[in-house]
């Protein structure tokens, strides 16, 4: 009998080791599966990673709105875009060879460019660009690239601004045709940092249905809400009155205007949001 117990308590005493040496052994195993603190990155280009639309070295993937090819004066230049040519007068634009990227369209996303005019220059960055019409100023909104400070000394403005019913000083560049404004929408603060013709300066777009921001050397200079009341009453009551298509699409290609003017660009990149 006492045989038995010793057998049946040796027995016993086996098991629970085993059972212990199984639960540990699990135990270390859970461990291992368990995520470390580091987070895991996942970028793509379809969402957070910057896609290069110009990288200093070709024109690849732009051409001329509404057109096959890139039109004469656009250039790669000392490692930038360039539009090389004369300063023309606004009084004598009758419209240019805006530019499009044209392998891709965007919806929601950040923009980022770098760029530089002269003095008197005139240029834009356009967004939902649609082609089939006149140019993209119709149909896309436009963050608007000038030198502030000597285009009103240059230029006759007063005809323009007269046929948009700006009465008062019509000689004047206004808030709304200035750098960084949502051309003839919004206006940027007025004091944002805008370096002088002949100087880089950096802009950023970023467009989502519930708010557009414009940034300029690093700071926001103004912000709205597309297609909402107040974006509709704006849209209705100013230039784009007459141009229904304007600003409608939610989606279009990225472009560049030419004004008749000089200007430069390098590091066009762009992200998906």
């Amino acid at each position: 009998m006492k045989l038995k117990i010793k057998l049946r308590q040796h027995t016993l005493i086996m098991l629970l080791g085993a059972a212990m040496v199984f639960s540990c052994k699990n135990n270390t195993e859970k461990k291992e599966t368990v995520p470390t603190d580091k987070p895991v990155v996942e970028s793509t280009k379809a969402s957070g990673e910057w896609i290069y639309l110009f990288d200093g070295t070709n024109t690849e993937g732009w051409r001329g709105y509404n057109m096959d090819s890139l039109p004469p004066g656009w250039i790669v230049k000392d490692s930038t875009l360039t539009f090389d040519t004369e300063l023309g007068l606004e009084q004598n634009y009758t419209g240019g060879k805006d530019i499009i990227y044209a392998k891709e369209e965007f919806d929601n996303f950040e923009l980022y460019l770098e760029w530089k005019i002269p003095a008197g220059g005139n240029s834009g960055v356009f967004y939902h660009v649609k082609e089939g019409y006149d140019g993209p100023p119709v149909v896309s909104p436009e963050y608007q690239l000038i030198d502030d400070e000597n285009y009103e000394n240059i230029h006759d403005l007063t005809s323009y601004n007269l046929s948009l019913g700006y009465t008062e000083n019509p000689e004047e560049l206004k808030p709304l045709q200035s750098t960084a404004a949502d051309y003839a929408m919004h206006p940027p603060k007025a004091d944002k940092i805008l370096n002088p013709a002949g100087e880089w300066n950096s802009t950023k777009i970023v467009f989502t249905p519930g708010r557009v921001e414009h940034w300029l050397n690093g700071e926001m200079v103004l912000s709205f809400v597309p297609w909402d009341e107040a974006w509709v009453e704006k849209k209705n009551s100013d230039k784009w009155k007459n141009s229904p298509d304007y600003g409608k699409y939610k989606t279009g290609f990225i472009g560049l205007q030419d004004h008749s003017s000089p200007i430069w660009f390098k590091n066009i990149k762009i992200k998906k949001l």
